[in-house]
């Protein structure tokens, strides 16, 4: 663009403002109104077909639980434990800490088969195991990552780069949200941390409103959602009604999107000043529901209240449900940290997915349960010898997920590894497909849910991925 141009737009600018401000501002306000779905970036919007997932709550296990103690039994290590790989297996294999020449390390667990279907599962884990007729078992997961974080942006984001929006931010740039009170992507954490933090639920170049909302877990669940002494409903109203009118003349002159994000931003956490309250009150839910989730007992306190939450959440409309608990990244105390995490999580989840199917919203819900890879059949031990001491690295080329409910065909088990959990025999299923499958139960085509950013279309599987039918009710 040269000056005469530019001098140009700014006269059309001035012109618009000027003489036809009048116009521009009805139309504006027409815009703006509440009511209407343009001028709402989060109002419900139709998919590209009728998907059978409304919601979607992603219980992310940080750190990459070790499948072949929980998932994914292989009696075939009982017989070459304390030996190492053949080089012809590890030769390409790229490792984050050990040596290509470890030992494997046999699982102590105890699998047995569960349900109608079957399904064998850990001892470590007997509730989520009830639920084994509701569950799609993926064994057959691989990753191009092998460390935590690249791991990560790939999984919610579709590539190892920064700066691309994220899954609840795709699914909330194409549904919108059904809940007019609370964000449409929420963010629960706990445990010790992720480490892709923020990067797992950002919206890269999408618009700022499509990105999560971190809820935090003690007080206000948002930072200054409550008003400070002195500040009645009144004042709050009167001040967010002068800073709309600034933000509105400021968006009629710029037509800047984030302009726009920010008078929504300040409109919900308005509403949700009068809304949070009510949600984050368990007195009313029955005594069997809050000792089923573990709200009132420990280790399950924190995770069941998230647990708990996310059904609630999703019950007002909120349509993407981020948990992200952290660490399952057992490089060492395999066997007592593992069922550290395992007490934490396995009771809450189990009453997630019963919770959900018997008030009816499984049906509509996709549960996501899993991490960012898995862990070697080879031993990991630092510092000492202690047997106690030992546990495994991290391994992308074949671990377990599972997913429940929303248009999910439960009682399987999809894909195989080798007998040592070492590489994929049958249907691999790699991030970008289970993306395009989680697409898919959100009634889009993943290759046309796009979005132009620096003169090309973006999408959440890049240029890859394929639906995974198999996985399909």
């Amino acid at each position: 663009m040269n000056e005469r141009d530019f001098l140009a737009l700014r006269d059309r600018r001035r012109f618009l403002k000027e003489v036809a401000c009048g116009v521009g501002m009805m139309g504006l306000s027409s815009l703006l109104r509440a009511d209407l779905p343009s001028s709402n970036p989060l109002a419900p919007k139709q998919p590209h077909f009728p998907g059978k997932a409304k919601n979607i709550i992603f219980m992310f296990m940080e750190g990459g639980p070790s499948q072949m103690d929980l998932f994914d039994p292989k009696p075939g290590l009982q017989k070459i434990s304390g030996q190492s790989l053949p080089e012809s297996l590890t030769s390409q294999l790229r490792l984050a800490f050990i040596k290509k020449d470890a030992k494997v390390l046999a699982s102590p667990r105890v699998f047995k088969p569960h349900g109608q279907s079957g399904i064998e599962m850990s001892d470590y884990i007997p509730n989520i195991a009830s639920c084994a007729d509701d569950i799609c078992l993926v064994r057959s997961m691989y990753s191009d990552a092998f460390n935590h974080h690249p791991g990560q942006l790939l999984l919610f984001t579709g590539t190892q780069q920064f700066g691309r929006p994220t899954l609840g931010a795709w699914t909330l740039y194409g549904l919108g949200s059904e809940s007019q009170n609370l964000p449409g992507f929420v963010v629960l954490t706990s445990g010790v941390g992720t480490s892709g933090g923020a990067s797992n639920f950002s919206s890269g170049f999408l618009p700022s409103h499509y990105q999560g909302t971190l809820f935090r877990n003690q007080g206000d669940p948002i930072l200054y959602l409550s008003n400070p002494g002195g500040v009645t409903v009144e004042t709050q109203r009167a001040t967010l009604d002068a800073l709309k009118d600034l933000n509105q003349e400021r968006l009629a002159e710029t037509g800047d999107t984030e302009i726009a994000s920010r008078i929504a931003s300040y409109e919900l956490a308005y509403r949700m000043q009068m809304s949070s309250p009510e949600l984050l009150d368990f007195s009313k839910e029955p005594d069997h529901i809050r000792k089923m989730y573990g709200v009132d007992e420990e280790p399950t306190r924190q995770f069941g209240t998230n647990c708990l939450l996310a059904r609630r959440l999703v019950e007002r409309g909120v349509r993407f449900v981020l948990m992200m608990h952290a660490s399952w990244d057992q490089h060492t105390y395999l066997n007592s940290a593992l069922k550290k995490n395992c007490d934490i999580a396995d009771k809450p989840t189990a009453a997630l997915i019963k919770d959900l199917k018997q008030r009816g919203l499984l049906d509509s819900t996709l549960i996501v349960w899993g991490g960012e890879f898995g862990r070697t059949p080879m031993v990991e031990i630092r510092n000492t010898a202690d047997p106690e001491n030992a546990g495994r690295d991290h391994h992308p080329l074949g671990y377990s997920m599972f997913l429940a409910g929303g248009g999910i065909k439960g009682g399987q088990v999809v894909g195989k590894t080798d007998d040592i959990g070492f590489n994929i025999v049958e249907d691999k299923v790699h991030i970008h497909d289970l993306q395009a499958t989680i697409m898919h139960c959100l009634g889009f085509d993943h290759t046309k849910l796009t979005y132009r950013h620096m003169g090309r279309d973006f999408r959440l599987t890049d240029v890859h991925g394929e639906v995974v039918r198999k996985l399909l009710a």
